[in-house]
């Protein structure tokens, strides 16, 4: 595990506790906090993680890291034949991304992207019912949290950007997991209103490659959350919100409440996934161009924001 931060400790709690078949053999951090992990993780400590990524013990990696220093880290793993799980966003820009994705195709090595929304049983609620709405027509996503309290997500040589491949990059990609449809153009507007360099507050206009036209809004400016996602058919409407874990599906005045069961933490099922991709029993779960796919949106959308009008993915 490179990276064992707020997110990727996360990762290394969950292979130590809910994940067999999966080993923490080293973790790499820089600060003291790194020691005290791997005492507690009973793992190797590698300040340097290129050492990690040198380890004969080590199969496997797992990163999450500022986007900025992906490229490195990914390029040392394909490099080494070793298969790699890339926190998103997987790159800062599309020719980073395309850059990533290319070596592993070239190396013959495996790279699958945490864009773990896909796991949400919201979103495969959303995803499995979406056809009982009919033919699409519309729809509207938001993803708002509270304002960021890490530093480094308002520095651009450590962020490379702010909500829209921090946070919307989760939304684009779920729009296109659930829908099964390409996003072709974006308009979008941007704004700093908590942070001094980067924008905490995106709303775009979407169109999917079937001409279905939505809007996108995703922000870290207020005190409360939400996931909500809702799709207009033809037949009546489908309602979700993946952070309070309710869906409905409406058709004319009645709403009929859909059971998700319950919540769980989409880390897991994505490592197992993972596991069984690395084992060779079933295909990546989210291949490489997934991600090279929602770079390319966001990267859009501050295109578009920094120009104005409709801006091709």
């Amino acid at each position: 595990m490179i990276g064992t931060g707020k997110h990727g400790s996360r990762y290394a709690q969950h292979i130590l506790e809910d994940v067999e078949g999966l080993d923490l053999v080293a973790i790499s951090r820089r600060s003291d906090e790194g020691k005290v992990q791997a005492a507690q993780w009973a793992c190797r400590l590698h300040t340097d993680w290129l050492d990690l990524v040198a380890d004969p013990e080590v199969d496997c990696v797992i990163a999450a890291l500022p986007p900025s220093l992906n490229r490195d880290v990914a390029t040392a793993c394909a490099l080494a034949g070793k298969p790699m799980l890339l926190e998103k966003p997987m790159a800062v820009s599309v020719p980073e991304a395309i850059t990533i994705h290319d070596l592993f195709v070239r190396q013959g090595v495996a790279l699958t992207i945490g864009q773990t929304l896909r796991y949400n049983r919201v979103i495969r609620m959303l995803r499995e019912q979406l056809a009982s709405i009919g033919a699409l027509y519309s729809f509207t996503a938001n993803q708002r949290l509270e304002p960021a309290t890490m530093a480094w997500l308002d520095d651009p040589s450590l962020a490379g950007s702010g909500v829209t491949f921090h946070s919307a990059i989760h939304v684009f990609d779920a729009l296109r997991f659930i829908t099964g449809q390409e996003i072709v153009r974006v308009m979008a507007r941007i704004r700093c209103l908590h942070s001094s360099r980067l924008e905490d507050q995106l709303i775009a206009l979407v169109e999917l490659a079937n001409g279905v036209i939505g809007t996108v809004d995703c922000s870290k400016i207020g005190p409360a959350r939400s996931g909500r996602f809702e799709f207009i058919g033809g037949k009546g409407q489908l309602h979700g919100d993946q952070v309070h874990h309710v869906c409905e599906l409406i058709c004319g005045q009645q709403r009929l409440p859909l059971e998700t069961s319950e919540p769980v933490s989409t880390i897991v099922p994505l490592l197992r996934d993972w596991l069984a991709c690395l084992r060779g029993q079933q295909p990546n779960p989210i291949p490489g161009e997934e991600g090279v796919a929602t770079v390319r949106v966001c990267e859009a959308c501050l295109r578009s924001a920094a120009k104005g009008g409709w801006e091709e993915v």
